[in-house]
């Protein structure tokens, strides 16, 4: 059911296993690379933090490659695609389906088809980390990259997680789906078996069998659409708050652009600490916030706490 709801009619065409949330359904798809033969994965950077342990747990080689250009604060999809030069085939590269952690700055159809090309100019597999669908433009617009690439390559890995947009973050709902030649697929399921077998044998049942519930039942089914909508509404109305204040050197104005929970400020650890200690106002180290987890009353505070430490 949750790859009907990602994939559409392209979900017959893949195999697939419940994983242990989304982590587990990276690891997985990291073992099986290996598995495959694979000896590289390329990460975009920045990228989520636990990906380089993830890739590193599975005896892979981590490659970097920028994909942001800071000076312009867009996606370098040109660069991007230059450094699939760096693996060879059989490699993989991973690019996050939509809503990017750490910085909100999501791929366009375009830039997918690029992707898409170069991919296969490579011969390289596309390993999709899907963990916010929903939190973007909507269920069906948040996964139309990540369809286009399955259109048009013979192989990719897909992690998707069910973590965020059902609210069952500790129940670790997750799955692996696999796109592979016809006659691939019972070994590359006999596969993903074996792996889930020697890792953590059986998934945890109770928050899978709560979205079961929810995706079977019309009513339910519906009410978790119109809650999902509500909370992307809300984390694009606190985005345009941020995106409309004027705060010295940093351009607010792009987090309007950006989608998701997360987006990463350009302060130095420095301002970080001070924000912390002088302000009680939180975030990583690396300057990434969670919009999602901004309460409306308490915006104009944060404001008020970044003119402050950047000023100095």
């Amino acid at each position: 059911m949750l790859g009907e709801l990602t994939f559409g009619a392209q979900a017959a065409d893949l195999v697939s296993i419940q994983s242990v949330g989304g982590t587990g359904a990276l690891r997985l798809g990291c073992d099986l690379l290996k598995n495959a033969g694979a000896k590289r994965v390329l990460l975009p950077t920045p990228s989520w933090p636990n990906h380089p342990a993830i890739i590193r747990a599975a005896q892979l080689e981590q490659v970097d490659v920028p994909f942001f250009d800071v000076a312009r604060q867009e996606i370098d999809i040109d660069g991007l695609t230059a450094g699939f030069a760096k693996v060879e085939r059989g490699d993989a590269v991973i690019l996050q389906g939509c809503c990017h952690n750490p910085l909100g700055a999501d791929f366009n159809l375009a830039q997918w088809e690029k992707l898409a090309d170069a991919v296969n100019k490579h011969d390289i597999i596309p390993f999709i980390d899907l963990a916010y669908q929903g939190f973007g433009d909507g269920l069906e617009k948040d996964v139309e990259g990540a369809r286009l690439i399955l259109s048009r390559v013979p192989d990719a890995i897909i992690a998707v997680s069910g973590a965020k947009n059902f609210g069952l973050y500790r129940e670790r709902v997750g799955a692996l789906f696999v796109k592979t030649p016809a006659a691939s697929r019972a070994a590359a399921q006999s596969n993903l078996f074996a792996l889930a077998r020697a890792n953590y044998s059986m998934p945890p049942d109770h928050g899978a069998s709560c979205v079961r519930v929810v995706l079977s039942d019309p009513k339910l089914h519906a009410m978790w659409v119109a809650e999902l909508d509500e909370i992307r509404e809300h984390m694009k109305k606190t985005r345009a708050a941020l995106a409309a204040a004027r705060i010295n050197s940093i351009p607010m104005n792009l987090i309007g652009s950006q989608k998701g929970m997360f987006t990463t400020l350009p302060l130095s650890e420095a301002q970080v600490v001070t924000l912390r200690e002088e302000f009680g106002v939180y975030m990583t180290d690396a300057a990434r916030i969670n919009v999602a987890g901004l309460p409306e009353n308490e915006t104009a505070r944060f404001l008020a706490a970044l003119q402050a430490v950047t000023a100095r």
